[in-house]
């Protein structure tokens, strides 16, 4: 038996990445897995290799979310399991981030996980389960060295409204956790100021186990948190970033 037998998997930025790996494991878990993002090619191909479902999905606009929810219980009849996994990394400090920029990512690291949240809760209190796993960043735990405010800002965000949740929707049966990634090997690594340079030795310095995770690795994390390992888990925050933190 799997982990997911029977359970209904929603993955936001599932195209690629730790979303998708987060789709193929859940789906060899025995999940029925949802993938959406704006990459419809990419969420396609990662679609059909888990035997699940690909709806192009901008996570800003409210009404898509309704919409998505929508689909998916037509289709399956019931929703277990939310991974806000959609993001995206920005640099630029204080003094040379823009506005626009700023707002662009609160607008989808920030915003999106709100809404969806806010999309899934209903079916899930009216099944009286559900498990939401908000993908954070350690930037939501300590900062981003102040190479990146914008996204600091979001993912301490990400981080407060899954505690909040938790304590509101555990009543309902509803689990609410965080996971805090450090360095992890996807596209969105390459943006960290750096590795674009190809100094990605200067980022492995700083891990006490001295390598970059894979995307598989935080996939089992976002399991765990997904299935009935973590029953009693609400509400916090889980940290797999090699022991940055430590």
């Amino acid at each position: 038996m799997g982990k997911l037998d029977g359970r209904v998997a929603l993955i936001t930025g599932g195209a690629r990445g730790q979303g998708a790996a987060e789709a193929a494991l859940f789906a060899g878990e025995g999940a029925n897995v949802v993938i959406t993002d704006v990459l419809d090619a990419e969420g396609d191909q990662t679609a059909a290799a888990c035997r699940g479902l690909f709806l192009h999905h901008d996570v800003t606009d409210e009404g898509r979310w309704q919409e998505i929810v929508d689909a998916v219980l037509a289709r399956h009849g019931r929703l277990d399991v939310l991974v806000n996994n959609a993001g995206i990394f920005r640099t630029g400090g204080l003094a040379t981030t823009t506005l626009a920029t700023y707002r662009q990512v609160i607008e989808i690291n920030q915003v999106g996980v709100f809404l969806g949240m806010k999309a899934v809760a209903p079916a899930m209190m009216a099944q009286h389960s559900g498990a939401i796993v908000n993908i954070s960043s350690v930037a939501g735990l300590t900062g981003a060295g102040g190479g990146a405010i914008a996204y600091a800002a979001s993912k301490w965000a990400v981080r407060g409204m899954a505690r909040s949740a938790a304590s509101e929707l555990g009543r309902h049966g509803i689990r609410v956790n965080s996971i805090h990634p450090g360095y992890i090997d996807t596209p969105m690594l390459q943006e960290v100021p750096g590795v674009d340079a190809g100094r990605m030795d200067r980022l492995v310095a700083r891990v006490p186990l001295g390598r970059v995770a894979e995307p598989a690795e935080v996939a089992k994390l976002a399991l765990f948190l997904a299935s009935d390992d973590s029953s009693y888990s609400s509400g916090s925050e889980f940290i797999i970033d090699g022991g940055m933190m430590a």
